[in-house]
């Protein structure tokens, strides 16, 4: 069992690894100039919040933050951004039921616009936030312009340092992996294919990026604060789920107790980190729980995405998820009721 939960584990981090260097790539190369959309009225507010909450990870929300602060972004468009925010666990939802996971993205994303708009409704009594300006800063002058040059490889191995050299012996390795059947599916199948293209792709960027975005993006935001995390929880999470069916009789309890494991995944939404909530995500992913669990704890949660705001304004951080875990409570027990 222990060998199965290690395949795994390292299967899932190494998958998420890699599509958050490319969704964080990306982020960079668009350069995040979101103002001019948001002179147009506050649905374009609401769209662009669920938007950047539906992106993988905690960058879109971390920019939705700090566009919040410097008044750009209503608390209800935040809110309805961190209605459709998974955080990191978004990305382990994609390596383990990928179309699952692109429709609950979907339909986040909906709920979010809708979440915004009734939650300034009930907020439009309250004072406007009154804070500094946010320090929490993802993206820098520095990396602006192509990344995809000749020059930027010459630049970037005339002097090969240790952490692009580090960094590309990993890629390497782990495509090695993964195309021997190591570590994924052990067979030749869409998803291997789209694991080893993606590592194509992730090897490029390292091959290419800057050592400014490489050190402080890849090295000491997505390695150095996202990656063990990613990895220890998904083990303990796996062990605990293995665990119990072999000894706990877990199914049985989920199945006897469902409504009080849909509040329960509520109430676990609270915890503003990624990691608790990937129990949950395993449990779906084997059968164990319904999708209205699985959406339940998904509105609520937030991964890292509130950490910021908690700094800047704890009254405004409360609101936020004590709406959230009423919105995401009726609408995953409506689902409930209905059977899925």
């Amino acid at each position: 069992m222990l060998n199965e939960v290690i395949r795994e584990s390292l299967t899932v981090t190494c998958f998420v690894f890699i599509i958050m260097v490319i969704v964080d790539f990306v982020d960079v190369l668009s350069s995040q100039r979101f103002s001019y959309f948001l002179q147009g009225g506050r649905f374009r507010q609401y769209l662009l919040a669920s938007f950047l909450g539906a992106t993988p990870g905690c960058l879109g929300a971390f920019m939705a933050v700090s566009l919040y602060i410097h008044g750009r972004l209503s608390l209800g468009a935040l809110t309805g951004c961190m209605v459709a925010t998974s955080g990191d666990e978004a990305f382990v939802m994609l390596a383990k039921f990928p179309q699952m996971a692109i429709w609950l993205t979907i339909i986040l994303f909906g709920l979010g616009i809708l979440a915004g708009y009734i939650a300034d409704i009930f907020f439009s009594k309250m004072q406007p936030l009154q804070v500094p300006c946010c320090e929490v800063k993802t993206f820098h002058p520095e990396e602006r312009g192509p990344f995809l040059r000749y020059q930027s490889l010459k630049e970037n191995f005339a002097q090969l340092t240790f952490h692009r050299f580090l960094l590309l012996f990993l890629i390497g390795f782990s495509l090695v992996l993964f195309i021997s059947g190591r570590i994924g599916p052990p067979k030749w199948n869409w998803v291997r294919v789209t694991f080893t293209l993606l590592l194509f792709i992730s090897l490029g960027i390292s091959i290419f990026a800057s050592e400014h975005y490489l050190e402080i993006h890849i090295w000491q935001h997505i390695i150095k604060k996202h990656l063990w995390r990613i990895f220890l929880w998904t083990f303990l999470a796996l062990i605990l789920i293995k665990w119990g069916l072999a000894h706990w009789q877990l199914a049985y309890f989920i199945k006897a107790h469902l409504a009080w494991v849909l509040i329960i995944a509520a109430l676990v939404g609270i915890i503003p980190e990624s990691g608790p909530h990937l129990i949950f995500v395993f449990l779906y992913a084997q059968g164990l729980i319904p999708f209205s669990v699985l959406l339940t704890s998904s509105i609520v949660q937030d991964g890292h995405g509130m950490l910021p705001m908690l700094s800047a304004s704890l009254k405004d951080s409360l609101w936020v998820k004590i709406f959230n875990l009423l919105f995401g409570i009726l609408i995953g027990g409506a689902v409930y009721l209905v059977g899925y």
